[in-house]
């Protein structure tokens, strides 16, 4: 007579070998990547929760801060200088954004279309954007000076009257606004540049057989599929655009001002105004509330660009 073992129906019984081997194998990955993440909890998730703690205090820099809740909140809802620097921040958002965009999309379509020494222009168009902003800022001060400018010079040299550049309000939004294009134009047509090389060629051969000419297959074809581009572009200009700040500074204070946005406020962003309260009157409480205001508004306007733009593209696509 035998006797037969039935096989087992359960597997190997639990083991954390496997685990343990995974853990040793993956550990030199979270060791490589360990010091970004140390470095944003010291540099940037600490200052964070600090600031937004900060905000509901007054404190001056020196001694302990005194809590004083919804205070510094309740002041920035009634200060007439921030919706003063609000409105700054937006119309040179407007002046710069709008124009930089066509423009920067007007040049990636030249390049596109160029043969020879295309890398020579995209290094060229490209200086601007890794030249120092101070540097630059100081020189669109001289350049649109009041007296010895070189804009005013070829005004006169053709007998128009100078301009105040830096000595009205609109005048100082105007230059930054410029400033901030010559800036941003050349690195977002390098962006548009690398969506309409993206585009695949049998397109625009589609359309020439079919009789389109180049401005036809610019407006019906390039724009439509660069429209993900365009989203990206407007949105990372938004943000960057509503936190402007070195440009206005530098020029309003080679203008004769330090820290106050130049002849009538004109230049005032928000975060100089930010900057102004906080480390030229030491209300760092008031700052950190400045600052929180200013991060609102532009996670809210960011948004609103986004919902625009991607739903324009839904209504092209329907």
């Amino acid at each position: 007579m035998t006797t037969s073992v039935a096989p087992s129906l359960a597997g190997p019984g639990p083991t954390t070998r496997p685990r343990r081997r995974g853990i040793r194998r993956t550990w030199p990955m979270y060791l490589a990547v360990a010091p970004f993440f140390v470095l944003f909890l010291v540099f940037g998730l600490y200052p964070t929760m600090y600031s937004l703690v900060l905000s509901f205090q007054d404190w001056n820099g020196l001694g302990d801060p005194t809590w004083v809740g919804l205070e510094n909140f309740q002041k920035l809802f009634t200060d007439p200088t921030f919706y003063l620097s609000i409105r700054n921040t937006f119309v040179i958002f407007a002046l710069s954004t709008f124009p930089m965009l066509v423009i920067a999309i007007v040049i990636a379509a030249m390049l596109n279309s160029a043969v020879r020494y295309s890398t020579a222009f995209r290094i060229a168009y490209f200086i601007p954007n890794i030249t120092s902003v101070v540097a630059m800022a100081v020189l669109f001060g001289s350049i649109f000076g009041q007296n010895f400018g070189l804009a005013n010079t070829l005004l006169h040299a053709i007998g128009l009257p100078a301009v105040p550049w830096l000595s009205t309000p609109f005048g100082i939004q105007v230059t930054v606004s410029l400033l901030i294009t010559y800036q941003w134009t050349g690195y977002n047509a390098i962006i548009f540049l690398a969506g309409m090389q993206s585009i695949g060629g049998e397109v625009y051969e589609a359309a020439k057989i079919d009789g389109a000419g180049a401005f036809r297959s610019f407006f019906s074809i390039t724009l439509p599929l660069l429209r993900p581009t365009v989203i990206f572009v407007l949105v990372v200009s938004t943000i960057t655009g509503l936190q402007s700040f070195t440009e206005a500074q530098v020029l309003t204070t080679t203008a004769g001002s330090t820290n106050s946005g130049g002849a009538g406020q004109g230049g005032l962003t928000m975060v100089l105004y930010f900057y102004q309260q906080a480390f030229g009157f030491n209300r760092f409480g008031y700052g950190a509330a400045i600052a929180w205001g200013v991060f609102l508004i532009v996670v809210v306007f960011t948004i609103i660009s986004w919902r625009f733009t991607a739903g324009r593209k839904e209504e092209a696509r329907a």
